[in-house]
Parts: C-alpha cells; sequence; structure tokens
C-alpha cells in the first residue's frame, strides 16, 4: 500500500470514465481511475521482498487518484533521491509505453523515424529513446512546443496547425503513433515501403498496410522491469522528463477536461 504524493493522468482514465473501453476492458462500479503513481510504502504485504515501509516509490498501481493506492511489489521502484516525486508520477505508464513502441517498431541507427503526438506523454520518451538509438526522429507538435520537442533530440520538428504532416514528410522508415483516429489513418502515408507503423491509439489496418508494403502493428505498455532505468536516466539527466499542468486531486475533473483536448506538454499530474 502507498502513501500517493502525485499520480499521473493518462487518457486511458478518462476512456475508461466515459466508458468507452466497456467492451474491452470492463471494470467493476464505484471504481478508482489513476495508474501512475509515486509516493512511500505505508504497508507490505507478506512475502514482499526488496522493499520496505516509509521507501519512497513510483510505478504502476490501482486507484491512484486517492490518498492511498495498492500496487504489486513487481511493477513499483525506489525512487532516486535525486528524482522529484513530482517527476516519478510522470514515469511510468509515459516511459514504459514509449520504450515498449521503439523496441517493437526495431528502431535502429540511421532510420527516420516519426512520432506521432512528440510533445505528449508518450511522445517526449519516444524522441528520445529513439534518438539514442541513433535514428533520426521527426517530432510532430503544435506551435507551442516545437522548441520544447527539438530539445528533446529531434532533427526536424512538423508543426500541425501550419499544414497537414503528409505533405512535409515522406518515405520514413518508422512511424510511432501516440495520437491515433484521423492522425493513425494519415501515418500511412508518411512510410515508404517495407516501412513500420506502430500506434499506441488504435487497431491499424492490416488490409490497408498489406496494400501499401508496410507493416503496421499496435502496441502497448512495456514491462516494468524498465522503471529503474527510466528512473536513473532521468536522475542523471540522460533523459529529459517533465510534468504537464499540476492540479489539486480535487480538481481532477479539471484534469480530465484538459487531457480530452490532446493538447499539452508532457504528462498531467495530481497533487496528492
Amino acid at each position: 500500500m502507498i502513501k500517493v504524493h502525485y499520480a499521473g493522468v493518462n487518457p486511458v482514465d478518462w476512456k475508461f470514465r466515459a466508458g468507452y473501453l466497456k467492451d474491452f476492458m470492463p471494470i467493476q462500479l464505484p471504481y478508482t481511475p489513476g495508474i501512475d503513481v509515486s509516493g512511500t510504502i505505508e504497508e507490505i504485504g507478506p512475502g514482499v521482498t526488496g522493499l520496505k515501509s516509509g521507501e519512497a516509490v513510483f510505478g504502476l498501481a490501482q486507484g491512484g487518484y486517492a490518498e492511498y493506492a495498492i500496487a504489486k511489489a513487481a511493477a513499483v521502484a525506489a525512487k532516486p533521491d535525486g528524482l522529484s516525486f513530482e517527476i516519478a508520477a510522470t514515469l511510468p505508464v509515459g516511459a514504459l509505453t514509449a520504450w515498449q513502441t521503439v523496441e517493437d517498431a526495431g528502431v535502429k541507427a540511421g532510420q527516420t523515424v516519426v512520432i506521432q503526438g512528440a510533445s505528449g506523454g508518450v511522445g517526449i520518451f519516444a524522441v528520445q529513446l529513439a534518438h539514442q538509438k541513433g535514428a533520426k526522429v521527426i517530432g510532430t507538435t503544435s506551435t507551442a512546443n516545437v522548441d520544447f520537442v527539438k530539445s528533446l533530440g529531434a532533427e526536424l520538428v512538423v508543426d500541425y496547425k501550419k499544414g497537414p504532416v503528409e505533405a512535409a514528410v515522406k518515405d520514413v522508415d518508422v512511424v510511432i503513433d501516440t495520437v491515433g483516429g484521423e492522425v493513425l489513418e494519415k501515418s500511412y502515408q508518411l512510410l515508404k515501403k517495407g516501412g513500420v507503423l506502430v500506434t499506441i491509439a488504435g487497431m491499424p489496418s492490416q488490409e490497408r498496410a498489406k496494400a501499401l508494403g508496410v507493416k503496421a502493428l499496435s502496441s502497448r505498455q512495456g514491462s516494468p522491469i524498465r522503471l529503474k532505468d527510466i528512473a536513473d536516466g532521468v536522475a542523471t539527466k540522460t533523459i529529459k522528463a517533465g510534468s504537464g499542468k499540476v492540479f489539486p486531486l480535487k480538481e481532477a475533473r479539471a484534469a480530465h477536461d484538459l487531457s480530452q483536448t490532446g493538447h499539452g506538454r508532457g504528462r498531467i499530474v495530481l497533487k496528492v
């Protein structure tokens, strides 16, 4: 049991609340949302080793929008001293998902990789991880976040508010889509034959991928075993992280409203 300091706000939280996922991932009501958390261990269950009461941790929990949340021991990691609780709460889902998408796409040195939604909670890490692989990274974002995405390692940033991305980018090796919807549908146009499209925000059309001679797949959150590597990277500044807007827990509704706009920078967090 974790005494929660901060909880991250993920798009899946409001999608659960709105009932969009009821046919695929049914939940039992009443339901407390919240997956990303940081805080201190309040109590430890029987058989748990390697963790102790009072220890500062972060990771994946159940019901993070609360003063206390339950987590599996394997889904949390010790918070490095150089990492704040606020930033720690932005990491688990975003960084683990980005890590998995880059691995699923097989990103390697010399490739050109487009990150759709490069300033979002997953995109900011996908840009950095692809850049660290030696790829040329192209990020898409809105006007306000162009310089920020460049600072993450993107060689080119396309402002989608100034024109369609497909008019500025073509024949790339990999597209990682974190947005879904129309953005996912238009991502096929950016790939060269033999390219790879990975999305975390929908089910790509295998028929369309086959017709275009590309590979398309959906990706999910990676294993929590990477939490320590990610935290160490942030603490030593080899990985940049930052929270989006911070809301008090009582304003979770406003946090969801902002998340639903699909705009902003980084992961929105709730201060508990």
